[in-house]
Formats: structure tokens, sequence, C-alpha cells
């Protein structure tokens, strides 16, 4: 059994009530018991963390450091700009999806860049919450193959 550590940026606390025409109406608690019971099913255990706060993210990375095989991430707006999480995630050496509710592509021009990208094994957006079960499922198959890291 491995262990997931799911990451929550800023602002996806409010999630089922902020703009549900961009991120749907399924709240954060919805999505993360979806992510723990898909990684149950997979034989895995996902671990939660969420912060409007990009310290206690990168905290919450460098504490998976040796203790996680994999980090499924949605940075939220830090996935535009925040180099100092691009630098933590880049030192995990296990599995790194990033996903999306959205997708970033299709909105303003801010959203299209992904400082974090370059980074992460992979990126799922748009999908709402069908992305966060593809994701955790996506860790499951690269831990099963042996083809982890970025």
């Amino acid at each position: 059994m491995a262990k997931i550590l799911l990451l929550s940026g800023p602002n996806l606390n409010l999630l089922g009530r902020r703009e549900p025409a961009y991120y749907g109406t399924t709240t954060l608690a919805e999505l993360v018991a979806l992510a723990q019971e898909t990684a149950a099913k997979l034989g895995h255990d996902v671990e939660h963390v969420q912060s409007n706060h990009e310290g206690d993210l990168i905290d919450a990375i460098h504490g998976a450091r040796g203790r996680c095989a994999a980090i499924v991430i949605n940075a939220g707006a830090f996935t535009h700009y925040a180099y100092a999480l691009t630098d933590a995630l880049a030192t995990f050496d296990g599995v790194k999806i990033e996903v999306h509710l959205s997708n970033p592509g299709a909105r303003e021009e801010w959203h299209h860049t992904s400082v974090i990208a370059p980074v992460v094994d992979g990126s799922i957006t748009g999908l709402r919450a069908d992305g966060y079960r593809l994701a955790i499922e996506a860790v499951a198959a690269r831990l099963t193959t042996g083809s982890e890291g970025a």
C-alpha cells in the first residue's frame, strides 16, 4: 500500500459554492472522499492537505519526501506563479500529477501557464470531479509499472 498526498491550494475550501460554472458544485470534501475511495480500491491510501498559504503546501511537500509515493496537486491560482512551489515539487522523487477542475487553457490568458507543469509527470484538466479519480488511477498505474518521477 502506497501513501498518496493530495494537495489542495488556495480557495479550494470554497468548492461547491465558488464559481460553479467553472468548478461545478462538488465540494472539496466530496473530491477528497472520491480520491480516497479510488485509492482504496487500488490498494493505496490518500492523505489530504488544503491550505490557502503557499508555505504550508511547501511544508507538506517537504514532509512527503521519503514518506509518500506520490503527490496529486491542485495548486489553484498558485499554479500560475508560485515558483517556490515548483521548486519544492522538483525535490520530490515520487509520482506527481497536476489536476484542475476547470480547463485553464479555455480561461483567461493568465490561467494558460502552469509553472508546476515542467516538474510533474502529467496534468489532468477540465474534467471536474472525474479528474481526481483519473489522477489517482494514473498514480496507481505509474506505481505499478515503476515509471515514477518527472
